[in-house]
């Protein structure tokens, strides 16, 4: 099928607070994942692969450290003016308020959405890990000739209440929301399960101008409280299934539809584990749909001694003598000899010296561990050096424990 021009906004201007500490100094999007990439890479990645080429990236609290990435790892062809990733802070064109909610951030933004004129504008969240090619919900789209598409996850009917439901008829037309409900309504033919929002819309140009027009009128701010709930009775808003997404390249053992809101310190650690192992839930590595990774100039990674299993170590990492399991060690770490890691995330430029001993630990950025520290294995004596989640997971935030702050 050929595909329309479109435009791409994505919505990375989130706080992130159940993410804290490692949102103290930055914005959710921009946090660290995996052993390469920020959260905000995966649906920039998303769009790219699905070449959609023209995308703002509104941001907002703490935007710094995402404008400094996408500045040097995000830059698409200068030669052709339609290939751009592009940061766009609050402009206040109505005032001095900042983005009030995803609609207010596009209607802030409307002029760029005139001066572009696509036939599509795609609305994405940066807050999310999961692989979607997003041409064949464009085509889904096409096909019903819809006003908006909601891209939606069929979940258990147990879980189901923690999100946004959807309720559908037959041929996926949307027919109602239900917020967080107690007994949220199952699909059409699957009493299972239920449908919810994944915060992800394809909007016809037209429609998108006009409905936040009205919006901005009423004072809603909000798309999926206001703009799309308001559509539904013209009968042209339809759920597409986000389980139906086919991505080239993905292993039989890998998790149909696998999508994490990282929105807290246990999910963020959990996604984290998803990725290790023989036969990991989500498979980072694929080369038919490649996650784009920041870059690193520095050195290769050098073991001189160590017993790692089931771990990713990435770029310019040094380990002298380690035990390492179930971790992520992101790059630019120093590990020293006599060193245990287990179920950890080591964020970049941390050195850890010798003798210390680290389990179910997250070790913010730019971080040195004390000689002979033991982090993880007495919550109660940790409180006073970390920050405890109410899942049991030890996190040191950034520079929390710095005794000398490490080359980058």
């Amino acid at each position: 099928m050929a595909h329309p021009s479109i435009l791409a906004f994505v919505l990375a201007g989130g706080k992130g607070e159940r993410l804290f500490p490692l949102t103290a100094f930055r914005s959710k999007p921009s946090v660290p994942f995996g052993g390469r990439y920020r959260i905000a890479d995966f649906v920039l990645s998303n769009l790219i692969n699905s070449r959609i080429y023209s995308i703002y990236l509104l941001v907002q609290y703490k935007s710094q450290s995402l404008i400094e990435h996408v500045r040097q790892n995000w830059v698409l062809s200068p030669v052709i003016g339609s290939h751009f990733v592009t940061v766009v802070p609050p402009q206040m064109r109505m005032g001095p308020e900042w983005f009030q909610g995803t609609a207010d951030a596009v209607f802030q933004n409307i002029n760029l959405i005139r001066e572009h004129n696509p036939h599509l504008v795609v609305v994405f969240g940066a807050d999310h890990i999961y692989r979607m090619d997003i041409r064949q919900m464009v085509d889904f789209h096409l096909e019903r000739d819809a006003y908006v598409s909601v891209a939606a996850r069929p979940v258990p009917l147990s879980q189901a209440s923690s999100f946004g439901v959807i309720i559908s008829d037959g041929e996926k037309r949307i027919v109602g929301f239900q917020e967080k409900p107690k007994n949220p309504t199952p699909l059409p033919g699957d009493p299972q399960r239920a449908y919810v929002s994944m915060g992800n819309y394809i909007f016809n140009r037209e429609v998108l101008l006009d409905s936040l027009a009205k919006a901005q009128r009423k004072k809603q701010h909000d798309f999926g409280a206001h703009v799309i709930p308001d559509l539904v009775e013209t009968g042209k808003v339809f759920a597409y299934d986000f389980s139906t997404n086919c991505i080239s390249g993905t292993m039989p053992h890998e998790e149909t539809g696998y999508w994490r809101d990282v929105g807290t310190i246990k999910a963020f650690y959990d996604a984290h584990m998803d990725m290790l192992g023989e036969s990991p839930v989500f498979q980072v590595h694929n080369r038919s749909w490649p996650i784009h990774p920041s870059v690193y100039e520095g050195p290769a990674t050098s073991i001189m001694n160590g017993d790692i299993r089931k771990s990713i170590i990435s770029d310019g990492v040094i380990i002298h003598k380690a035990k390492i399991r179930n971790s992520v060690i992101r790059s630019g770490v120093v590990i020293e000899s006599n060193v245990s890691i287990e179920d950890c995330i080591i964020m970049d430029d941390v050195v850890i010296r010798k003798g210390s001993r680290l389990r179910r630990v997250i070790v913010d950025k730019l971080n040195v561990i004390r000689e002979n520290e033991e982090l993880g294995f007495n919550l109660e004596k940790n409180h006073f050096q970390c920050h405890i989640d109410s899942s049991g997971i030890a996190v040191v935030p950034k520079g929390g424990m710095m005794v000398k702050q490490p080359k980058r």
